[in-house]
């Protein structure tokens, strides 16, 4: 169980824009660990498969899931006492999600070396890596319609929020109390 004051911490970073009435979204990557497919079962939130089409159940409980969050729910609470830290996901901010799981899709898979392969951008040791690549076009095809994005730090130590200001990627880092 993560402490009061550091889980207290994330919170405030992932809510950090609520007042602008943003909603905060996750893309688990149940492939991760058993216990994030029971999380979202337990919750008993809508959750959407970012993969199409009739899936194995072995498949849907290793596939990444998208899922709104809210504030003081269980499920919020569970994913940072048990994920962070653990690389479960992204968080996402986003004012207007009607087109969040379609935006997001097309990201799964990418051409690298002169092939397809798939994109686990949904991990944020990925993303945290990948942002600070991308150019200026690139980073306009990730954000879309998303406001920001916030990813834990290496080991969990942080809690780090990215998102484009005018040009450029802004990249503003929470150290958390010590665990």
């Amino acid at each position: 169980m993560m402490p009061e004051a550091r889980r207290q911490s994330v919170l405030d970073v992932l809510w950090r824009h609520q007042h602008e009435g943003l909603g905060l979204w996750a893309v688990l990557d149940l492939a991760r660990d058993v216990r994030i497919f029971r999380a979202l079962l337990d919750s008993r939130l809508e959750y959407r498969c970012l993969y199409s089409g009739k899936l194995s159940r072995e498949l849907e409980m290793a596939a990444p899931q998208l899922v709104e969050l809210l504030p003081g729910h269980r499920l919020t609470t569970r994913l940072l006492d048990e994920g962070w830290g653990q690389s479960w996901g992204i968080f996402i901010r986003i004012d207007d999600p009607t087109n969040l799981r379609h935006h997001l899709r097309k990201f799964l898979r990418v051409r690298a070396a002169g092939r397809n392969v798939l994109f686990r951008f949904y991990d944020p040791r990925v993303l945290r890596a990948f942002l600070p690549t991308c150019s200026y076009e690139q980073l306009l095809q990730v954000f879309g319609p998303i406001h920001s994005l916030v990813l834990e730090g290496p080991q969990g130590q942080s809690a780090t929020e990215f998102r484009l200001d005018g040009s450029r990627l802004v990249t503003q880092s929470t150290s958390l109390p010590a665990a």
